[in-house]
């Protein structure tokens, strides 16, 4: 993909990458993704925003060339992880007057990963400024947004805000802005619980402090740019400030089919009492659905037999995930059998500290389920449905 202009001087000069199918050796990518730079020449200075993956250095330096750029002032680190910073030092070594703009913690970040030689940094305070000449750019420190040295930058004259992976999402399109609603939507959601939702305390305060800017466009390091920026910033808003829906997010696994039949039987008992199920199969489950489906959810329900006297791995690994991401679910509960005896239960509960839940009573069946089980799933049901009414869940 050649460089495209965004306003008369700023350009994409990025890459797209369709063929990646896996971020950081765990986040899946069905729809690939993209590495955005941006190009902004002003009338005195010129500034590289962000880079791209080492992979793609390449893409990034003939996309400078075709504009014909032959000095670079600035290269703006917004965020020192490799898919963004990964090239900075082949722009250096192509562009040796050039200094890298960070804030302070990420100067040491990049020296530590990449080592970057540190007589090669400005660093900038919290809403300081560069000029390029007819141009400014304006640093917003956004720590833990996802990483603690990040920060946004705003280009005044042209109401452009450079968030890096704030707002991003992982699609590989040739369209520069969102056109497709729906599916810039589903990325954009499915990149925001996978990376952004563990911070979700730290956004809400950084959505108060951007709120008051003019922004004409939202310019991400992932996926396309939005020209409609109210689109992104509302479902960020929701994704955020919003109250858990009248959603169970029902993650399971059965070795032999006792397990399976209890879920089955769950869902039922839960959809005639009105509350939404997601049910994931977790031995074929795109943990990216899962994180998706926990954004909104107000209760979550593990379905596992017993291996070992513990959960199957395989749920272990779905709840460390969920404590990792730190969902706005209120509710938890466990399903499932046993043979002979087990801590299911609580190694389960261990695994969830970053929780801060009510735990509902479990159902464990010893065995095939009997009459006994179904009437405590019932029990259950009724339970989640009563609690997610008492809180207005929706």
């Amino acid at each position: 993909m050649k460089p495209r202009e965004i306003r008369p001087g700023v350009y994409w000069v990025g890459a797209i990458d369709w063929d990646r199918r896996l971020f950081d050796a765990l986040i899946p990518l069905p729809d690939g993704t993209s590495y955005n730079s941006y190009l902004i020449k002003g009338s005195e200075k010129t500034a590289l925003i962000d880079t791209v993956d080492p992979t793609m250095q390449e893409v990034l330096k003939n996309n400078l060339s075709q504009l014909g750029i032959d000095k670079i002032d600035y290269v703006i680190a917004n965020h020192a992880e490799q898919d963004h910073s990964g090239a900075i030092p082949q722009v250096l070594e192509k562009y040796p007057e050039a200094k890298v703009v960070c804030t302070p913690k990420c100067k040491g970040m990049l020296i530590d990963l990449l080592m970057i030689p540190e007589a090669k940094f400005i660093t900038v305070n919290d809403k300081e400024t560069i000029s390029l000449g007819n141009r400014t750019l304006e640093f917003i420190h956004a720590p833990w947004v996802h990483w603690p040295e990040t920060m946004l930058t705003y280009l005044r004259e042209d109401r452009i805000l450079f968030p890096c992976d704030f707002f991003g999402s992982h699609l590989a399109t040739t369209d520069l802005y969102v056109r497709d609603g729906g599916q810039a939507y589903e990325a954009a959601k499915r990149y925001y619980a996978e990376i952004m939702m563990p911070f979700r305390n730290t956004i809400q305060k950084n959505l108060e402090k951007i709120k008051d800017y003019a922004i004409d466009i939202i310019a991400p390091s992932h996926g396309p740019l939005h020209d409609k920026p109210e689109f992104i910033l509302k479902a960020y808003h929701s994704w955020v400030f919003d109250e858990p829906k009248n959603i169970v997010v029902l993650p399971y696994i059965s070795m032999h089919g006792s397990t399976r039949k209890m879920v089955e039987y769950l869902v039922g008992a839960l959809v005639q009492r009105g509350v939404a199920v997601k049910q994931f199969d977790l031995t074929v489950t795109d943990i990216g659905k899962l994180a998706m489906a926990l954004v909104d959810a107000a209760t979550v329900i593990i379905g596992t037999p017993t291996i070992l006297v513990g959960p199957h791995p395989n749920v272990a690994y779905a709840a460390i995930l969920a404590n990792a991401l730190k969902p706005k679910v209120r509710f938890v509960s466990i399903i499932g059998s046993y043979g002979w005896g087990g801590k299911a239960v609580e190694q389960l509960a261990g695994m969830i500290p970053n929780l801060k839940v009510e735990i509902l009573e479990p159902v464990l069946s010893k065995g095939f389920p009997e009459e006994a089980d179904f009437k405590a799933l019932d029990n259950l049901a009724t339970t989640v449905a009563e609690k997610h009414k008492e809180y207005n869940f929706a």
